[in-house]
């Protein structure tokens, strides 16, 4: 692959096209003048690359773990790497079809309190105990499902030589929560809170505008919940969506650590025998449609002294055929410290502490994206720079020495994560 086929990218639309941004005043923008005794042609920049390092021209190889997959009785699949290097364990169960994505249109953060109060307590233990056994056990257990996500996550880890004490209880969070009002009041509390410094934040607010925009009717365009809905949510809402959408015919359990898979598929056996099937299926709702004309959306900010600027649209879903070009695409672009936003914006205009684009895959279409933090006075320059680096990516081939050193990037910060046993389980 000599370039990055522009063809490859018509996913994303004619041109990354909605954006949106956060300025100190709604004034016209003006021309952006140089520096104090800065020529108008003169590079910001004092980075000089003498490109000396020696690069191997090998592609580096990496050998995947491969996994032991079994489907249990109740249609719950699980995956299983052995790595006997520490004596650590860790779990991560994903539960399609629980997740925000399929909360009910007036119930915006139903699936995310659902999660949440899974340690808040059980029919055998109140939330005390819960937290008290974690912390005697030096493990790690939680749930979240964030909005924009079609599963509910639960994520456990500790040591393999009290393995059965703290997966006994991650199955009880699991299969028993009890909900309690007295937590879940507290909750809520902590969630009011929350929403309100989440408005003092430009890139809550840019974030939640972007999603609105550029998904309009679709589940995905909802970014939080609200106070009222939290207050007309109930524990049996809560118990309900669980009963319903917590079933393990439409989970995936991976464990990755130091068991051996024969004896911890007997100890899921007999642990999750009570955990039944149901007939529920999970059925996403159609993927929105890419924006097909430029805009831009201004959220006023009296008084800031920094814009927030994103923009983007709707891209791929992870099953899709561009997904690899994608990803190459995105490195070179906005990737990193060496991506070509960061040098255009930082190194060279001194606009920025740092800008970066980045994409998400999901199971439906979910949105590429680029964007940072830019001094106000300079909003309009680096709305020019970002269009500027956009178009490139678009109209121009990529050289040939940017895409291989991109491409072994990639590779190698791949081979990087597998050391990690975190990694090897996503």
């Amino acid at each position: 692959m000599k370039y990055l086929n522009p063809l490859k990218l018509r996913t994303i639309a004619a041109t990354l096209v909605a954006f949106a941004f956060i300025a100190s005043a709604v004034a016209p923008l003006r021309a952006q003048q140089p520096a104090p005794g800065q020529d108008k042609g003169t590079s910001r920049s004092k980075v000089e690359r003498k490109n000396r390092a020696p690069v191997s021209k090998e592609v580096l190889r990496v050998k995947l773990p491969k996994a032991v997959e079994v489907v249990l009785d109740n249609g719950l699949t699980v995956m299983i790497l052995e790595d006997h290097r520490f004596p650590v364990v860790n779990m991560n169960l994903q539960m399609s079809g629980a997740g925000p994505i399929f909360d009910p249109a007036d119930k915006p953060g139903l699936a995310n309190l659902t999660a949440q109060m899974l340690r808040e307590g059980t029919k055998t233990r109140n939330s005390r105990q819960i937290a008290e056994e974690i912390d005697k056990l030096g493990a790690t257990l939680g749930a979240t499902s964030g909005f924009g996500s079609t599963a509910a996550s639960v994520n456990a880890s500790g040591l393999s030589d009290n393995f059965d004490q703290w997966f006994g209880l991650m199955a009880d969070m699991l299969m028993n929560p009890s909900f309690p009002a007295d937590e879940f009041g507290k909750l809520k509390q902590r969630q009011k809170t929350a929403l309100m410094q989440q408005r003092t934040q430009p890139g809550f607010l840019s974030q939640e505008r972007f999603r609105r925009v550029v998904y309009g009717n679709h589940p995905a365009a909802v970014f939080s919940t609200t106070p009222a809905v939290l207050d007309s949510l109930t524990p049996e809402m809560l118990a309900a969506w669980h009963r319903e959408r917590y079933v393990p015919q439409n989970a995936i359990l991976g464990i990755a650590g130091d068991v051996k898979a024969s004896e911890v598929i007997a100890k899921l056996k007999t642990a999750l025998a009570g955990w039944k099937r149901t007939d529920y299926k999970e059925s996403l709702p159609p993927n929105a449609k890419p924006a097909t004309e430029g805009k831009i959306y201004l959220i006023d900010r009296p008084n800031s002294v920094q814009s927030t600027i994103t923009m983007g649209n709707i891209a791929i879903d992870r099953r899709h055929a561009d997904y690899f070009p994608m990803v190459v695409m995105n490195s070179i672009v906005g990737g990193g410290a060496s991506a070509r936003l960061f040098l255009n914006l930082r190194e060279e205009k001194g606009y920025t502490y740092g800008v970066y684009s980045g994409f998400t895959q999901l199971k439906y279409a979910g949105p590429w994206s680029a964007g940072g933090d830019v001094r106000t006075e300079v909003t309009e320059g680096a709305m020019t720079e970002f269009m500027r680096e956009l178009n490139r990516i678009r109209d121009e081939k990529v050289p040939a020495a940017e895409l291989e050193e991109q491409k072994r990037s990639i590779v190698a910060n791949f081979a990087l994560s597998l050391e990690s046993p975190t990694e090897l389980l996503n």
